[in-house]
């Protein structure tokens, strides 16, 4: 593992997000569904594909508050523009449990 110092560190911007919506994305080469994330009014809403269905319906995930790298640049996912990436931590069979702040924030909250 290459150590980084704290200026890598301060350049992910991971931020707390709501999920306002959550489709299905029967596109995805793997099971995953197409997340809208609210990161508040200095960086408004965005969009993610994620690969959580193992662990997570549609209905548990919505209103549920996330944390999002938002300054990775878009990535084209088939017919999908993902603008943030989803975070979470990978089980030993591969499905992915989300990594939530422990109480409410306000959007947009910065990881400190």
């Amino acid at each position: 593992m290459n150590p980084i110092n704290w200026d890598d560190f301060q350049r992910v911007d991971l931020r707390v997000g709501t999920i306002i919506a959550v489709d299905d994305f029967p596109e995805a080469r793997k099971p995953a569904y197409k997340i809208t994330a609210d990161f508040g009014p200095e960086i408004g809403v965005k969009r993610s594909s994620a690969q959580i269905t193992a662990l997570y319906t549609k209905e548990d995930l919505l209103g549920r508050q996330i944390l999002g790298v938002i300054n990775f640049p878009p990535k084209q996912i088939g017919p999908f523009l993902s603008e943030f990436l989803l975070t979470g931590f990978c089980q030993h069979d591969g499905s992915v449990v989300l990594a939530i702040p422990e109480r409410h924030l306000p959007n947009g909250a910065r990881l400190a």
